[in-house]
């Protein structure tokens, strides 16, 4: 076994390698680049070294750089994590080249699965269900067109190198080609360096389902079930599962023993993911193979038993696997969300800042958060917004999932835009509770975007109530000399939602709590919440509910299962005089093009005095390694345009004006 071994990633798949070795006994090797000085994968590690600038491209992407810390620490072997260098057949001959193991599978194998294009023509060849589409490279847009002609609309262009959601666009026709093709080759470039494009067919209604595999240098090779990941955003996986609530036992077979026939074609040894589509039949067909550790390989390792990690290790270190098929069995349900940085109320813009808050529940048997980051810690621009991975554990779904919310509901985090409530209003989702799952959800789900969580009547008169008690509780430390719970002053009091929705609330004290009257009806709360504590925890009618607590100058903004309302607690003469105030007009930005984000200007397509059309693109602006195309919301025409590609903009900073 390795005595030390270094972690060529960052963030949260850093830390989670670490936390495997370390349980092996085995030293750590962190590497960082200059954004990431004092991250906290380098403070687990036992020991760290400066590779580089912020950029991947001149940090995390430099082999040489590298290989030399492995020579400078004494690491015997390298674990890549996912991303960056993980599927790079270069960085695999470099390490051999240099005496150091490589924790995955070999080279052969990583060119051969790693190249999407000479994948699918492997698994055509293995027997492989795959795609109708065109697996050659594309030269130019021209190309492209004819391709997807050929094929029939809708279509995908993917990259060939790529993964994460990146270099890939779904086209319904010439026009979407062309576009697509365009800012497919131009993320494949960036995030891999490669800009290699193909089409295929686009399955319409369908689900992504992966089957995980692992295998050593002895001969054995297993599957280890499927893994639901329907739930995508921008083809971006945002909330996984395991077992699948679609896939049966016999599908499950199907799909595990061609996942091993498409490795054995390869020799393939580590752990390794292969991917397929499936149609509404639960007819399967080959995407890709991922040559390394998933971003969602937490919910197989919690329905197993299996630390993929450990075993990847094992495998590298020549130890053979314990297990034969028969031994892999699935026991209860696991969900993943991806915790992003990002602003679900405004399309989910990207967003950076220092985390001023991360406090998530306490690690359970049922609750396992793996991230990179801490309280304090700086998200930038440079590499993926994911903040965290929130896994949960049940006997079935039904109990995954609710644990599931109740992590999110007790889930603090402070200074930067977050997707909580999108993903606590996914769980909540009658559709998702149903299992009617495919990549198209969100699309389908809240095809105007995200605005909140509805909340039923209940859940509305609950947070009436942790409104009151708040209030009550605050207004008694104020007016008591030492700080101590006092007597009500008033009792009467009207509880309003801006000027949309208004209830009249009588208090009542209450051992532990108060008793809330609405009208006939009487709301019984129970807490221990005392003033300055973000997260109220207690019991409302005997049910447990966990509510952020933000003070506004207006009242209190509470946030519960994807909502959030601000709610105003006030006197009655108060109330009628808040009624006659008037409304704040809102400013006019209709003749501005705003950068709605953090990020760089790609390009500016239109100039001084053009006519432009509603939908329109007008600029592309890049953050977090993805490409925003910005487009006109009516027709106009541009007056100015005051910024130029290759400048970093801020969020609202202006990119052009219409006359």
């Amino acid at each position: 076994m390795f005595e030390k071994i270094l972690i060529a990633n960052r963030g949260e798949i850093a830390c989670r390698v670490i936390k495997s070795a370390q349980k092996m006994g085995i030293k750590t090797v962190a590497v960082y680049s200059e954004a990431d000085d004092g991250a906290r994968h380098m403070r687990l590690a036992d020991e760290a070294i400066p590779i580089g600038p912020p950029p991947a491209s001149e940090s995390y992407l430099q082999i040489d750089r590298i290989v030399e810390a492995c020579k400078a620490t004494g690491a015997q072997a390298v674990h890549p994590g996912y991303g960056f260098l993980s599927e790079n057949g270069r960085f695999a001959e470099a390490l051999k080249a240099a005496g150091i193991a490589f924790i995955g599978p070999d080279v052969r194998a990583i060119g051969a699965m790693g190249d999407k294009i000479e994948s699918k023509k492997l698994a055509a060849a293995a027997g492989v269900s795959t795609v109708p589409g065109h697996i050659g490279v594309i030269a130019d847009d021209k190309e492209a067109i004819e391709i997807a002609r050929g094929i029939g609309y809708p279509v995908m262009i993917k990259a060939s190198a790529g993964g994460g959601g990146k270099g890939m666009r779904v086209a319904y026709d010439d026009d979407e080609v062309r576009e697509g093709f365009s800012s497919a080759k131009n993320e494949a470039r960036s995030s891999f360096g490669d800009d290699r494009i193909f089409i295929e067919k686009y399955i319409e209604e369908p689900r992504h389902i992966e089957i995980q595999v692992l295998a050593d240098r002895h001969g054995t090779c297993l599957y280890l079930g499927e893994r639901e990941c329907s739930i995508q955003r921008r083809h971006q996986k945002v909330i996984e599962e395991a077992p699948s609530p679609f896939v049966d036992a016999e599908t499950r077979r199907a799909m595990g023993e061609q996942a091993v026939a498409l490795s054995r074609a390869v020799d393939y040894v580590s752990a390794g993911t292969v991917e397929f589509i499936v149609d509404k039949e639960r007819n399967f067909y080959f995407l890709e193979m991922n040559t390394r550790l998933q971003v969602e390989h937490p919910v197989t390792e919690l329905v197993t038993g299996i630390d993929l990690v450990e075993q990847m290790i094992r495998v590298a270190a020549g130890e053979k696997l314990p297990w034969s098929q028969d031994d892999i069995k699935l026991s209860g349900w696991a969900v993943e969300s991806r915790l992003y940085a990002e602003d679900p109320y405004r399309g989910f813009l990207p967003s950076i800042g220092r985390l001023s808050r991360f406090r998530p529940l306490p690690e359970s048997p049922t609750m396992r958060i793996d991230t990179g980051v801490a309280e304090g810690s700086e998200i930038t621009l440079f590499y993926d917004p994911m903040i965290a991975k929130l896994i949960t554990y049940g006997p079935d779904r039904d109990g995954a999932i609710a644990e599931m919310r109740a992590a999110l509901d007790g889930f603090d985090i402070g200074g930067i835009s977050h997707n909580v409530d999108f993903l606590n209003a996914v769980m909540a989702h009658p559709r998702f509770r149903e299992g009617r799952l495919t990549t198209n959800f969100i699309a389908e789900e809240f095809p105007d975007g995200f605005q909140g969580a509805a909340l039923s009547d209940d859940d509305y008169q609950a947070l009436v109530a942790v409104a009151a008690l708040v209030h009550a509780r605050r207004l008694r430390r104020e007016r008591s000399p030492l700080g101590v719970a006092g007597v009500f002053v008033e009792r009467d009091w009207i509880v309003m939602e801006g000027k949309e929705r208004e209830t009249a609330i009588r208090l009542a004290d209450a051992v532990g709590g108060i008793d809330v009257g609405l009208g006939d009806d009487t709301v019984e709360l129970r807490s221990e919440w005392r003033p300055g504590q973000r997260l109220f925890e207690g019991e409302i009618d005997g049910r447990e509910y966990r509510v952020l607590v933000d003070p506004e100058a207006s009242g209190y903004r509470l946030t519960y299962g994807g909502a959030q309302v601000t709610l105003s607690v006030l006197r009655p003469k108060v109330a009628a005089l808040a009624r006659l105030m008037p409304e704040k007009a809102v400013a006019d930005t209709a003749k501005f093009l705003l950068c709605p984000m953090p990020g760089l200007l790609v390009s500016v397509a239109v100039e001084v005095g053009q006519e432009v059309k509603t939908g329109q693109p007008l600029a592309v602006v890049e953050a977090m390694k993805m490409e925003n195309v910005l487009r006109a919301e009516r027709d106009g025409v541009v007056g100015t345009v005051e910024a130029k590609a290759g400048d970093t903009l801020a969020v609202d900073q202006v990119i052009l004006t219409f006359e």
